[in-house]
């Protein structure tokens, strides 16, 4: 089960992100919010807030409680990397 390392959250709503199988990528959060609506997604567009991200359990989550699966951020910035 691949579980997030680290999160790097920088300027412009990129998260560098390092996965436990040793992998890398950069998740384009403004991206994925664009495509994906919802109350605990609204906070996410202030990137005060959005900055705010940690693991937690191997997920990237933030303090308002969401949490992204490891597992969907790797498909997800491994099939663009790969696109």
């Amino acid at each position: 089960m691949i579980k997030l390392l680290e999160c790097d959250y920088k300027i412009g709503g990129v998260i560098h992100l390092t996965f436990s199988n040793g992998t890398k990528g950069e998740f384009d959060l403004n991206a994925y919010l664009k495509a994906h609506e919802g109350p605990l997604l609204e906070k996410l567009k202030d990137e005060a807030f959005a900055d705010r991200c940690f693991i937690d359990a191997g997920a990237l989550c933030w303090p308002h409680g969401l949490e992204l699966s490891a597992k969907r951020l790797f498909e997800l910035v491994h099939h663009k990397q790969a696109a």
